[in-house]
């Protein structure tokens, strides 16, 4: 959960999004160097008033200022495609949910169930506990095992609309007429939240995303609850 003045991301709840920080964190010190470096070169050219003919005209320096980016490209390149790859690759998920978005409120499908399903709404200021979030909470939860691949179909049945949950690195656009698939894993328990990422019309921000991961026994005893109620 994102906090007051808060600069970083959010703390990971899934390997994709570990791996998304630490990639962040190599880019940015990559960014970093090649901005203290321009920044001397800057100084050094204002401040000096020598001049050396073998700088103002050598082959040498220009092959080093043409490979040398080609190689940080190279490094920015390979991680990210491997994270590409990471994120695009679903192996025998355990369990697979449809996440339909509408004007302007989620319904989800336990698609491995008969009738399981239902319509996630956010709670109104006035209805909120003690200790719920304003414009976060939603009055049902996507409940979801913890250490195990969850499969997200993504659709939309009016305009277009984005389920996304930053914690969990998990982002994708909910598109009429199209069924998307992205994946995640919870790594730890706990209640992650998210909102729709796309400009979707007056109630955008007012449709949120709340994802409950809880241990196996918990959620087949939860499912199990569900079906009894359908």
């Amino acid at each position: 959960m994102a906090h007051p003045s808060q600069l970083g991301f959010q703390d990971a709840a899934s390997p994709v999004m570990e791996e998304l920080l630490h990639f962040h964190d190599h880019a940015l010190m990559i960014v970093l160097l090649i901005s203290t470096l321009v920044l001397y070169i800057i100084i050094a050219m204002v401040s000096t008033k020598l001049t050396n003919m073998y700088i103002l005209d050598s082959q040498e320096i220009e092959i080093i200022w043409t490979i040398l980016p080609a190689i940080i490209l190279i490094l920015i390149a390979l991680p990210s495609l491997r994270i590409l790859y990471l994120m695009d690759e679903i192996n025998d998920p355990y369990l697979t949910v449809k996440a339909i978005g509408h004007q302007w409120y989620w319904s989800y499908e336990y698609t491995d169930y008969a009738d399981a399903g239902f319509d996630s709404y956010m709670v109104p200021t006035q209805d909120l506990a003690p200790g719920q979030f304003r414009l976060l909470e939603a009055d049902h939860r996507m409940v979801v095992p913890t250490e195990s691949t969850v499969r997200v179909m993504v659709s939309a049945e009016d305009v277009l609309h984005s389920w996304a949950v930053p914690s969990l690195g998990v982002k994708m656009d909910a598109v009429p007429g199209r069924l998307n698939q992205t994946a995640f894993i919870a790594s730890r328990p706990g209640v992650f939240y998210g909102q729709c990422s796309e400009i979707c019309g007056a109630n955008h921000s007012f449709m949120p995303i709340v994802v409950e991961a809880v241990p196996l026994k918990h959620f087949e005893n939860w499912s199990t609850a569900l079906l009894e109620d359908a």
